[in-house]
């Protein structure tokens, strides 16, 4: 079953709080928000897999979960965007791309290593040289 949406399940949130009452079937959602009733369901049964089932569950006894759901979505958006930005003093250690590669992914004796996996720091620079080189290569036509 795949995760639900979290814009969704914020929609779904409000559209329950705007509604005011103790029992909240998808029906009664589903004229606040604007969808079907299914999509309704079909969304939420990732928190309650016998919504489907009965039409007639209470949606109020998901709202927790639902909400716990979305503050977990946001702390993890949140740690994985941390981007290390690429400095023009990373980029100095390296004259060209031949060079990041052979400094970067060549063994003692100068053969290509294939073992070796590149960091995403690594990647960036990787990525900023090939972008500089092309600037360049244009340029020069």
């Amino acid at each position: 079953m795949n995760e639900p949406k979290v814009s969704e399940i914020k929609k779904y949130l409000s559209g329950i709080a705007k509604i005011n009452r103790k029992y909240v079937t998808s029906e009664r959602l589903s004229r606040v928000v604007g969808n079907y009733p299914e999509i309704i369901s079909d969304t939420l049964s990732y928190f309650e897999p016998t919504l489907k089932m009965d039409p007639e569950f209470n949606l109020m006894e998901l709202v927790p979960v639902m909400k716990q759901f979305v503050i977990n979505q946001e702390e993890n958006k949140n740690l994985n965007n941390k981007k290390v930005a690429v400095k023009k003093k990373d980029l100095e250690k390296f004259e060209s791309i031949n060079d990041f590669i052979y400094q970067k992914m060549t063994s003692v004796g100068g053969l290509l290593d294939r073992n070796v996996s590149l960091s995403d720091t690594d990647l960036r620079i990787l990525k900023k040289l090939i972008t500089e080189e092309q600037a360049n290569r244009k340029n020069k036509k």
